[in-house]
């Protein structure tokens, strides 16, 4: 079996590249940015190109069997107006792109890597599952649920479903930047202080299982045209995510918290003043809100259908996630 993956440089798609390769795939990669020499194992064939580049797209899919589409433009909280046409191109125009040229190449799978963004935040206690409307409140979040669309809507010539959707839950790892990435910063330089009693619940999911998903949702006979949610199965609350990070910090966690209403307040003054003088701010009432929000999103549903078993608890993941970093010097 030959496979294709896109976005291979990205957060987790170095992981996802190993995970393949290991499983005994012959790996292809197509990405923007030519990888590092150490990044892929020696016989993975690298492409690099345009994800909007029709000729770049359909030489790297010539042979293909499976296609990992993992290329896209990640979250930003204020997007542009540029940012925004951006978002648009990559993540729709380009899951368009890539499954066009599956369909022509005579792909057997299309597996689409999309987020639990797509449900917004949890109401009143309630628990997400896939059978949850979809209530995307990002720019980011919209235009991943309209490619997951593009690509369940497609079908193989024989007419059975060409792709099928793995909507991650927050994933961390030692090459992953985003909101947990920053937050295991200021944790490490003892700049975080908590907002709010820190009791609302997050779903995560450590880079080695969402790889080990990856490849478990490309083989299964029946997850064709399907929608999975991908968690480590648990949730976990903002304290439990703080204190098991300064564990594996080897610092105490912080002692003291801001209250929500007042720290939104302040985060709104500092926005509408970088505003007035033409800054960005870094800290705004979306950033209160991002901390304090309630996220629980089921991952039952692949266990029970495709068997899939997470391997990493949110201790040894983050353990291992800071041992990296610290070895690559990045704490």
């Amino acid at each position: 079996m030959i496979m294709l993956i896109t976005g291979a440089t990205g957060a987790v798609g170095p992981r996802v590249v190993q995970a393949f390769h290991g499983a005994g795939y012959r790996v292809r990669t197509f990405t923007i940015h030519e990888p590092g020499a150490e990044m892929f194992p020696k016989d993975v064939q690298v492409f690099v190109g345009n994800i909007m580049d029709q000729k770049a797209i359909r030489s790297a899919m010539k042979g293909i069997d499976i296609v990992v589409h993992l290329a896209a433009l990640l979250h930003d909280t204020y997007p542009s107006s540029t940012l925004r046409d951006r978002n648009e191109l990559i993540n729709v125009g380009g899951t368009a792109r890539v499954v066009e040229e599956s369909l022509q190449a005579g792909v057997k799978r299309v597996v689409f890597s999309s987020t639990i963004a797509i449900y917004g935040p949890t109401d009143d206690g309630q628990v997400l599952t896939e059978d949850s409307p979809p209530r995307p409140d990002t720019f980011y979040a919209q235009t991943k649920l309209a490619a997951e669309g593009i690509v369940l809507n497609a079908k193989r010539r024989d007419g059975q479903p060409l792709g099928m959707v793995l909507r991650l839950g927050a994933v961390y790892g030692s090459r992953v930047k985003g909101n947990y990435w920053r937050l295991l910063q200021s944790l490490a330089r003892g700049r975080f202080i908590p907002i709010g009693d820190g009791l609302n619940r997050r779903t995560l999911i450590y880079d080695r299982d969402v790889a080990r998903a990856f490849v478990l949702a490309a083989e299964h006979p029946t997850a064709a045209g399907r929608i999975y949610n991908v968690s480590d199965g648990q949730f976990h609350t903002l304290n439990e995510i703080i204190a098991t990070i300064c564990e594996a910090l080897g610092r105490p966690p912080p002692r003291i918290s801001l209250p929500v209403g007042p720290a939104r307040l302040a985060a709104g003054i500092l926005e509408d003043f970088a505003r007035l003088v033409g800054y960005r701010s870094p800290v705004g009432r979306a950033t209160v809100d991002k901390v304090t929000e309630d996220i629980a999103v089921s991952g039952q549903l692949i266990q029970a259908q495709l068997g899939f078993v997470p391997k990493f608890d949110l201790a040894v993941g983050w353990r291992e996630t800071i041992q990296e970093m610290r070895q690559r010097g990045e704490l």
